[in-house]
C-alpha cells in the first residue's frame, strides 16, 4: 500500500528529526512535558527501551520499575509531549522486542552492557 505522494511530503515534514538513535536494549531517559494549571516543566521518565515501531506514527515502548512496581508507558516518536530523549547507556540483545523482560526480576533481569569505545 503506497502513501500519496503530496501525504508523504506532509508526513516528511512533519517528521523529528532531533532525538537520538536508539534501539530496544538502551536505557533512555525522555524528558516529557507536563502541564500544571497555566504552568509547563518537565519530568524525567528513565528506564529502557522495550519496543519499537517505526514508521509516521512510529513510537517506543519505556519500561522503569519504580518502587517494585514495573511502569511502562509509550512515547510516540513525532509527539509535542516529549521534550528530549538522551541515550544512558546500550545493552546487547538478540531480539527486537524485550517483553520477557517483564516477568524477571533482580538480577535475573541483568542484561550485558555494549562496549562504549568500540
Amino acid at each position: 500500500m503506497s502513501i500519496h505522494p503530496i501525504m508523504q511530503k506532509l508526513a516528511d515534514k512533519l517528521q523529528r528529526t532531533d532525538l537520538p538513535e536508539f534501539a530496544p536494549g538502551d536505557t533512555v531517559r525522555v524528558q516529557v512535558k507536563i502541564k500544571e494549571g497555566d504552568k509547563e516543566r518537565l519530568q524525567a521518565f528513565e528506564g529502557m527501551v522495550i519496543a519499537c515501531k517505526k514508521g509516521p506514527q512510529g513510537c517506543f515502548t519505556v519500561r522503569k520499575m519504580s518502587f517494585g512496581q514495573g511502569v511502562e508507558r509509550i512515547f510516540p516518536y513525532n509527539s509535542k509531549v516529549v521534550d528530549k530523549v538522551e541515550k544512558v547507556r546500550s545493552y546487547r540483545v538478540r531480539r527486537s522486542k524485550l517483553f520477557y523482560l517483564r516477568g524477571l526480576r533482580g538480577k535475573a533481569a541483568r542484561l550485558r552492557e555494549v562496549d562504549r569505545k568500540a
